[in-house]
């Protein structure tokens, strides 16, 4: 499966792979030739990383598949697709193209096109591609199994004529009451809160693609995260894309807000961390800040978006805040957590930037001095109202903006690195380096890569601890190598 999302693991070939452990164990009698095998491809955000993974589990669930990284030996093909990107569509059919000639190959290979894209598209994508069976939404991809069903019975039929194989409706929130028990693999794990968006930014088509925010019930969230932690799991990431603007129903019929979530998940039996993430400046309100001082399962990372910082551009986003409130919530959180790394979204050349409103961008990230950033080129999107914006800066002049603001950046990513050097970090170890087998490694509060020297005896003892670990040494921007110090729960 693969997926173009951050991950500080990437960037140093000396950490390991997790390798794929099969969705359903099949017995020895069984004819492993029989067994169904799926190939997904993910693009975009975590929320889609998470979507793909309960494809893989439906699917698992109801016929048996497996997971396989190899598309020539894969019976079912899904594309995870992502409409945050200028051109989106065009790079969807593009990838199609290529399927097709899969198909030609193998007629009886079952090809299904999921996410942002085809909500936006519909039935447009059976139209230009033929030879895609299956278009499912964001919201509807509980219904695979039937979708695989009814397509393998109407194979024989021109898709205009199919019945039943596109679904891109929002049917509320039903999809997370017909998902399968969760199933993990190590000790890290995403848990889905809410589903869709209510900002409606100007830029952004997640409010048309996944729908309006509507927020899981407490209990089924809790549910979730008890099965996850009682199958290992000692990080928690909370995911949704507005996740603090969180209104879930309690049994009583009251609503839970985020923050008195965030005081649940820390209550449950196993998780250590906790982490989070869309946020949006709007929804951050003091009591998730207290929350800081509260729990400390709360990691000292946040995720916070503010995407510009000319509060001139923000009006035209349509964000609804200002620099001055972004600056505040941040000086409010560092009173409580000193250690705290701060992480950001950024478009760079949104229509009517100038000079100074650059300028101001540049200067907010030398301000708050952010850990790492997204951040991007404006990519116009069909239907949304920034599109219908006048936008004369050129090109090459918004390139160069991106590269002056990404160097700020990195150049922070490292002087953090380099500044972690001598102090002590509590890391979560996950698993053996690739590359050094006598080094484990872990994620560090601060989402650093940690690698350090182990006793092979004691490498059950620490796999899926907090330890506090004494870095001795920077590795690459986003990896330290250490010392064990302790084991801390």
């Amino acid at each position: 499966m693969s997926v173009s999302v951050f991950d500080p693991r990437t960037v140093d070939a000396a950490v390991a792979t997790p390798a794929v452990t099969a969705l359903v164990e099949p017995s020895a009698a069984q004819d492993m030739s029989a067994v169904k095998k799926v190939f997904i491809t993910t693009q975009g955000c975590q929320m889609n990383v998470y979507d793909s993974d309960k494809m893989l589990d439906v699917l698992g669930d109801s016929h048996g598949m497996q997971l396989t990284h190899d598309i020539n030996e894969a019976d079912v093909l899904l594309m995870n697709t992502c409409s945050i990107r200028e051109k989106a569509q065009e790079k969807v059919f593009s990838e199609l193209g290529r399927w097709r000639k899969l198909k030609e190959k193998r007629p009886d290979l079952v090809i299904g096109v999921g996410g942002c894209v085809a909500s936006q598209e519909g039935d447009n994508i059976q139209k230009r591609a033929p030879h895609v069976d299956m278009v499912f939404g964001p919201q509807t991809l509980h219904r695979l199994p039937e979708l695989y069903d009814q397509s393998n019975e109407q194979k024989d039929i021109a898709p205009k004529n199919r019945i039943g194989t596109i679904d891109v409706s929002f049917p509320s929130i039903e999809k997370f009451d017909f998902l399968p028990e969760p199933r993990v693999e190590g000790f890290k794990a995403f848990v889905s809160i809410m589903e869709g968006c209510s900002k409606y930014c100007s830029f952004c088509v997640v409010p048309y693609t996944r729908g309006e925010e509507l927020s899981r019930p407490l209990d089924d969230v809790l549910a979730e995260i008890d099965s996850l932690a009682a199958q290992g799991v000692r990080e928690i990431n909370l995911l949704g894309q507005n996740v603090n603007g969180y209104r879930g129903e309690k049994d009583d019929g009251s609503i839970c807000r985020f923050a008195e979530l965030l005081h649940y998940v820390s209550h449950v039996d196993g998780v250590e961390r906790i982490r989070y993430t869309t946020s949006h400046p709007l929804e951050f309100t003091d009591d998730i800040i207290d929350a800081y001082a509260q729990l400390p399962q709360l990691v000292s990372h946040l995720h916070l978006p503010v995407q510009s910082g000319s509060n001139a551009i923000l009006a035209a986003m349509k964000r609804n805040h200002t620099i001055d409130v972004y600056i505040n919530q941040i000086e409010k959180l560092k009173v409580i957590r000193p250690d705290m790394h701060l992480s950001s979204d950024f478009i760079i050349g949104f229509p009517g930037e100038t000079d100074a409103d650059f300028q101001d961008t540049l200067n907010l990230a030398k301000e708050l001095n952010f850990d790492h950033s997204y951040s991007f080129i404006y990519s116009k999107r069909p239907g949304t109202p920034a599109s219908e914006l006048p936008d004369e800066v050129s090109f090459a002049t918004k390139k160069a903006r991106l590269a002056e603001f990404q160097k700020v950046i990195i150049d922070s990513t490292l002087q953090k690195s380099h500044d972690m050097v001598g102090t002590t970090a509590r890391v979560l170890v996950e698993q053996v380096a690739n590359r050094h087998p006598d080094c484990l490694i872990g994620t560090a509060d601060n989402t650093r890569t940690v690698m350090f020297p182990y006793d092979e005896d004691k490498m059950d003892e620490l796999l899926g601890k907090i330890v506090n670990v004494k870095i001795t040494d920077f590795v690459s921007p986003h990896m330290v190598k250490g010392e064990l110090v302790e084991v801390v729960a």
